[in-house]
């Protein structure tokens, strides 16, 4: 989430500490004062990194924009080996039957099994190519549903956690259940019905009596879907865009899950799976919010 923060930046200013004589003692307190400051865009690219920049290897950079030319090199190559072949046998006057005694026989028949398998690696090279990844625009309604009873503090912060992750990640939709309550649901969601515009609503209890959310419960641990399309447990998020392509399970301590969709097959990088473990995903905070919920009567979205 750092990556997705503003120019801000907090910067701690310790000033001397001053003596002052209280009116009944002759003790004298020290009283340290810290400030909060936040840097201008200029200053702040100040201390910016203006270390090397990094170069892409040349060889590298050319492979990569011409990935089709690379994969038919070795049948091109493999080709013209053989009728150098032909060509040598035939102008060079040996008999064109391989005679085993012959060295030039044995260093043709040594050119010709390489020159053939050039081409067969050629040839396997084209048929096995890899599936360019592209994003896709998801296939869905805009919503944004947030727990009728909760306090403008904890909206904000909600908000302000989903605007990072859409900024900085792949994130498209997210959702957060907590004690079979849906706490906030936003971004992108399935339509109910075509044309309506309305948004498939979250069924807590029936999520959380699923094995996806029982198997992240389980484990205690993040669980990342790289290609939703491949797991059988798409089924039990129907909220979510029918092409929701990577999905993020996080569990909040052992009562809750935030559940993070990305519009990219494998977006969300190491970096971003370590960005959601921050703070706000931690057991704490979130009993922090539902202690708020409670005292304001917390109920289910509809």
């Amino acid at each position: 989430m750092m990556e997705a923060g503003t120019a801000l930046s907090l910067r701690l200013h310790t000033r001397i500490p001053i003596p002052i004589n209280t009116a009944n003692s002759n003790t004298l307190l020290f009283q340290p004062r810290f400030t909060l400051s936040s840097h201008s865009p200029s200053s702040f690219s100040a201390y910016s990194y203006r270390g090397p920049t990094p170069k892409r290897p040349f060889l590298a950079d050319w492979v990569s924009q011409n990935d089709d030319v690379v994969r038919t090199l070795p049948i091109y190559v493999g080709s013209a080996s053989l009728f150098a072949i032909l060509l040598n046998r035939s102008l060079s006057g040996i008999a064109p039957v391989v005679d085993a005694g012959s060295s030039q026989s044995r260093a043709d028949l040594l050119t010709l099994g390489l020159a053939v398998t050039n081409i067969l690696a050629g040839l396997v090279w084209l048929s096995v190519k890899p599936k360019s990844i592209t994003v896709v625009n998801p296939r869905g309604v805009e919503c944004k549903s947030l727990c009728a009873t909760l306090p403008e503090v904890a909206r904000n912060e909600l908000l302000w956690v989903w605007e990072s992750l859409s900024d900085a990640t792949c994130c498209r939709s997210l959702v957060v259940v907590y004690e079979s309550s849906c706490v906030l649901q936003i971004g992108f969601a399935a339509e109910s019905s075509p044309g309506d515009g309305d948004a498939v609503s979250v069924d807590a209890n029936k999520l959380m009596q699923g094995s996806v959310y029982q198997g992240v419960m389980k484990s205690g641990a993040q669980s990342y879907l790289a290609n939703l399309s491949l797991y059988p447990g798409k089924s039990e998020l129907p909220f979510l865009p029918s092409n929701t392509q990577a999905v993020i399970l996080q569990p909040l301590g052992d009562k809750g899950i935030a559940i993070i969709g990305g519009d990219t097959i494998r977006g969300f990088t190491g970096s971003d799976q370590v960005h959601f473990n921050l703070p706000f995903f931690s057991h704490n905070v979130i009993s922090e919010f539902v202690e708020i919920f409670g005292s304001y009567g917390m109920r289910k979205l509809g």
